[in-house]
């Protein structure tokens, strides 16, 4: 059995002036977050967040496009999730990316993992995540956008 390896990404999708993409849970309806996933094979950090975009939206963006904060959150495995993990694993590590896009734009959702999005604005996106990592890092967005955008 191959289990998953206790290192993710989170990927907060937006736009310049703060819409966020989010994703609902197919195996967890109600529950609504960006897009995640844990980090496979020898891949970078950042390789594991442009896969899972494209796995999850079907975006196809490469590891550069992707703005990587620096940030890590570590919390514990859901109970009901940890069967996929190794035994004794109860922790993740949790990295946090961020794509800018122009403007909202239509995905394609993996059916066996999301049964709907919605684009709001942060606020309301920050309020709807189940993840306290999660709407940690999209009221973080206003911070760090440039002068430019």
């Amino acid at each position: 059995m191959s289990f998953k390896r206790p290192v993710s990404v989170l990927v907060v999708i937006h736009t310049a002036d703060l819409r966020v993409l989010l994703l609902e849970r197919a195996a967890r309806p109600g529950f609504w977050q960006s897009v995640t996933g844990s980090q496979e094979g020898d891949e970078s950090l950042a390789e594991t967040a442009a896969r899972e975009v494209g796995e999850e939206t079907g975006l196809h963006v490469a590891a550069s496009d992707l703005d990587a904060w620096g940030i890590s959150n570590r919390y514990e495995i859901f109970a009901q999730w940890r069967h996929r993990y190794a035994p004794g694993i109860t922790h993740n590590t949790e990295h946090v990316f961020s794509l800018c896009l122009p403007e909202p734009v239509p995905v394609t959702l993996a059916p066996d993992e999301h049964l709907a999005s919605q684009w709001l604005p942060w606020r309301q996106a920050a309020r709807a995540c189940f993840s306290w990592s999660n709407r940690d890092a999209i009221l973080m967005l206003p911070g760090r956008q440039s002068p430019a955008e």
